[in-house]
């Protein structure tokens, strides 16, 4: 289970979304976060990590990005983009699909701004170690399982839980096993590592920090939004 030897680092970003969930006509990613793009955020916390080499960029927007974002936020490494999907997991399918070779590739939403770069640098030093890894938060409310008609029927021991957040980062030959056992069994996961811990592989769990949250809701950009202004940092 355990890998030796420097690899290739890849970033990808999911920034391919409708985000409906927040309202308003600008896909989320674009949204304003203290005054620039929340993708920008995204783009530039990676760009600061110092064990990523590429960025790549999901979008059906290359174009919107490269004139609105880019040119006024530039990073230093390399951008590339690829198409995304039609779902989340084609998306990242579509980027792996992209990258020539082995490596080490790190996953991450395009509206999760806040990520530290210490997150992203362990996560990727986890995946080196052990092939998966991701960051999340032991939960810290009571776990309720439901009947599905709104009844509680059992309690889960939250001593064991954790919200799963992203950066997620594999080996390479690891998620792009992963994928394709998922397209063969039309298996749709709803992030990376479920679909790693589909073959029996361990995803080693780091750390996220319960700032790390992904923008979905007005809420949480106003949660962002205070959390930047009292000088609250990514890096």
């Amino acid at each position: 289970m355990k890998s030796s030897g420097i690899q290739r680092v890849y970033a990808v970003l999911l920034a391919a979304g409708k985000g409906r969930r927040i309202g308003g006509p600008v896909p989320k990613q674009y949204r304003k976060l203290c005054g620039r793009p929340i993708l920008a955020h995204t783009l530039l916390s990676f760009d600061a990590a110092p064990s990523v080499e590429e960025l790549i960029v999901v979008t059906m927007e290359e174009e919107y990005i490269r004139q609105e974002i880019l040119s006024r936020y530039p990073v230093k490494k390399a951008v590339s983009f690829v198409k995304g999907g039609a779902v989340r997991q084609e998306s990242v399918r579509n980027a792996i699909r992209a990258i020539p070779g082995e490596g080490i590739v790190v996953i991450q939403d395009g509206v999760r701004p806040l990520t530290a770069v210490e997150v992203i640098e362990k996560c990727i030093a986890a995946a080196r170690q052990y092939g998966a890894s991701a960051a999340g938060m032991p939960v810290k409310d009571t776990i309720k399982e439901t009947d599905g008609d709104g009844f509680s029927i059992h309690t889960l021991d939250r001593s064991r839980l954790w919200l799963v957040q992203t950066p997620q980062a594999f080996r390479l030959s690891l998620l792009r096993k992963a994928q394709e056992k998922a397209e063969e069994d039309h298996y749709l996961g709803t992030d990376d590592s479920s679909l790693v811990e589909r073959l029996g592989h361990p995803v080693r769990l780091v750390e996220g920090g319960y700032t790390n949250i992904k923008i979905t809701t007005p809420e949480d950009l106003e949660i962002a939004e205070r959390y930047l202004e009292s000088g609250g940092r990514t890096g």
